[in-house]
């Protein structure tokens, strides 16, 4: 049974070309951060596992690269916006180039191997023509799609100088109707007609695919080379007064306040569902030597380290003596806490705060494998024997 894996195969142009692979006999294996829509595809015809490239699961890749029956592999998952390069967060901007380009580049290592096969192995990905120019008002989203590109192109290079076949095919349009990337919904009678183009440059094994390139993007990229300024000029103003611009706040920033003292997994667990609801997470160490009558045992600056070298967590402050002051000082769009908390006259309090500041308080319950009473117990226990033989 031949095999396609398509990641972002959920939406847009990437389900239409799912669609379109099925009807050539293809079963897929569709990763994305949601399922395909109901009734768009037969349910035979293909397996959805959940994947954000956030968070890339390079295991879960390596068992498809190791999936001999899979011989075509799109990325067509990516994310962006028109927007003045001052109102991106650098959450922001990290975020669009791991999804955009880290992670694309990442996957077609892990499948280089195929890639390298003499057996046939089709590969694409979408890239954008903001790639091919300067692209203002849209700076880190060109960047992250010339980063691609850059790619695409050497690696080919590469390929062929050593005597492969196979390549990687730089899809490269510019925008088009029935995807959700541009806040509409999914309609297939609308891409599908591009998908069925991609795909047949992708089996001829073209290493470049720009729609509509001989009746619009030759004139244009001619245009950018005679005068890259005067082009980025032009676009700027055409951007400003087309009223498309998205200059607002997209980055939820998360907080959270703790002692972090033994960390454990239960201090895992809890760093990890609030960085899934935020975009920037904040986590302020408490600095006492004592919380809520119990010494700590590592000192501050050690429990801020430890707590900073966890990759859910991106910045590490100092914690105020009230969640509210932090706000004041980091303005923090959702505030996180332990579910015992909710009901309390300290967070009534801050529900009452937060009303007109744009807050959620969101409780999460606090879950361990192994308690942190136990361990500290444990410590104790450890301390007191160690304690004894010194005497």
């Amino acid at each position: 049974m031949k095999k396609a894996l398509i990641i972002g195969g959920s939406n847009g142009l990437g389900l239409a070309i799912g669609k379109c692979l099925v009807e050539k006999g293809y079963f897929l294996e569709i990763c994305d951060v949601c399922a395909p829509e109901e009734g768009v595809l037969d349910e035979q015809s293909f397996h959805y596992s959940s994947c954000d490239l956030l968070d890339l699961d390079e295991e879960l890749f390596r068992s498809f690269a190791n999936d001999r029956d899979i011989e075509v592999l799109m990325l067509t998952a990516g994310i962006g916006r028109i927007a003045d390069f001052q109102y991106h967060h650098t959450a922001e901007i990290e975020k669009m180039f791991r999804i955009n380009t880290l992670s694309t580049i990442k996957i077609f290592r892990i499948f280089y191997d195929r890639i390298m096969s003499k057996d046939i192995f089709y590969a694409g990905v979408i890239g954008s023509i903001s790639g091919w120019m300067s692209t203002p008002s849209a700076a880190v989203y060109a960047a992250t799609k010339a980063g691609v590109i850059r790619f695409v192109e050497s690696v080919n290079i590469e390929l062929e100088a050593c005597g492969f076949k196979n390549r990687i095919i730089d899809v490269s349009p510019a925008s088009f109707k029935g995807s959700k990337f541009y806040g509409g919904k999914n309609d297939l009678s609308l891409t599908e007609p591009l998908a069925k183009e991609v795909l047949e440059h992708l089996f001829d094994r073209d290493t470049r695919f720009i729609p509509q390139y001989e009746e619009t993007f030759k004139a244009v990229l001619e245009r950018y080379h005679a005068d890259p300024h005067e082009y980025g000029l032009h676009s700027f103003e055409y951007k400003q007064q087309s009223g498309r611009k998205d200059n607002c706040k997209r980055v939820k920033i998360g907080y959270l306040s703790g002692t972090f003292d033994l960390f454990h997994v239960g201090h895992l667990n809890l760093l990890r569902r609030a960085k899934k609801q935020c975009d920037y997470l904040i986590v302020g160490v408490h600095d006492s030597g004592k919380w809520k009558g119990k010494e700590t045992f590592i000192p501050l600056e050690e429990r801020k380290a430890i707590v900073a070298a966890c990759k859910y967590v991106d910045k590490v402050v100092d914690s105020c003596r009230e969640d509210s002051d932090a706000w004041a000082l980091w303005h923090y769009d959702r505030l996180f806490v332990g579910s015992d908390y909710k009901g309390t006259e300290r967070f009534n309090r801050y529900e009452e705060y937060f009303k007109d500041k744009g807050v959620e308080i969101i409780y999460f319950p606090y879950t361990q494998s192994t308690s942190s009473t136990q361990i500290r117990k444990a410590v104790i226990m450890k301390t007191k024997d160690i304690n004894a033989e010194e005497k």
